[in-house]
């Protein structure tokens, strides 16, 4: 099967695993462990920041950022489209007690306009807002990138109400290696940065949160609090060393890839496709056709992709997905959108 649902279906390359069996681990909840040591001052130093926490899990990362900086009773401000928004059960509100006051773009994502419009006037009657939150790549407008310069922009108007930015980064090497940035002046627009090592990285598990000392003291408590402490957790840091050693500038391979995904299905029985900035292939179907049997269709003939909603479709290239494979694909899923109309 040629498997196209996520980037978070890859499995850990021979030479991942001879790292994880090599491993010098520790007790990182009590001594701390020196190879995921070696990995939060690598991740820190890469993203610019003072200090980095390993989490078990991006969502798990996410709900920290908003742990340690959102008050209860506040709110957030983010994308409608966000991942915190709609893929997080409600973590926000469950556990740190913040509602979201959800952006609607103008365009794909969130702009600094857009910020400004959706931010209530400083009232005794209004939730006081607390957090700008930014989702860079976004994985729901089809691995779109904010632009650097918008990005600043949206750090200008939190920092004109004293909001902090946290920055839902699960992607963000696939940002920086499409846009040739900088991962740490990407990640200098936001206070704390989330960034994820099990998908286009392909490591098995795991996400960091990057920001301040104190800030990340904080959030060693609320990774404690939800349930994340771990022990001998150098077996999962060695893969992901492996991975920023080997798996960076390869993804340049995956967006590739999406973009020859792209140029086949768009228009093919009259579906449009979300032209990717990144390794996400959004496939919008016309009216009247419907998700469900183009999946199972492709499914019948090797391919599996994603029902996004009713009418799209979601493919992601990633590290076990080769030209060919992609090129394959490609063929399988235009041909039954074709069939479909």
């Amino acid at each position: 099967m040629i498997d196209l649902r996520s980037d978070t279906v890859t499995k850990p390359t021979p030479a991942m695993r001879a790292a994880i069996a090599a491993a010098e681990v520790g007790d990182d909840e009590r001594d701390g462990d020196p190879t995921m040591r070696r990995l939060e001052d690598r991740v820190a130093a890469l993203l610019g920041k003072e200090a980095a926490l390993f989490f078990p899990s991006g969502v798990m990362a996410n709900q920290a950022a908003v742990w340690t900086q959102a008050p209860r009773g506040t709110e957030i401000l983010l994308d409608v489209d966000a991942h915190l928004v709609h893929s997080e059960i409600g973590g926000v509100a469950a556990l740190s007690g913040v509602q979201v006051l959800p952006v609607h773009p103008a365009g794909l994502v969130m702009s600094a306009d857009d910020l400004r419009a959706a931010l209530r006037p400083v009232s005794r009657y209004y939730p006081a807002a607390s957090l700008v939150c930014v989702e860079n790549t976004h994985n729901g407008a089809g691995g779109v990138i904010t632009p650097l310069e918008e990005l600043e922009a949206i750090r200008d108007v939190a920092a004109e109400r004293g909001l902090p930015v946290h920055m839902d980064g699960a992607r963000l090497w696939n940002a920086s290696v499409a846009s040739g940035l900088p991962l740490r002046l990407i990640a200098g627009c936001a206070d704390t940065v989330m960034v994820a090592f099990s998908k286009g990285l392909g490591a098995p598990i795991g996400a960091a949160l990057a920001g301040s000392y104190e800030l990340i003291e904080q959030a060693w408590t609320a990774r404690k609090l939800f349930g994340g402490a771990m022990r001998q957790s150098g077996i999962l840091a060695a893969a992901v060393l492996y991975a920023l050693d080997n798996h960076i500038d390869r993804l340049a391979d995956d967006h590739a890839n999406a973009r020859t995904l792209a140029r086949m299905v768009d228009g093919a029985g009259g579906a449009t496709v979300v032209q990717p900035d990144t390794n996400i292939v959004m496939v919008d179907l016309p009216t009247g056709a419907a998700s469900a049997p183009v999946v199972e269709a492709v499914k019948d003939e090797g391919v599996l992709v994603a029902e996004w909603s009713a009418t799209r479709i979601r493919m992601v290239t990633h590290l076990d997905v080769s030209a060919t494979d992609a090129a394959r694909a490609g063929e399988i899923v235009r041909d039954a959108l074709e069939r479909a109309r």
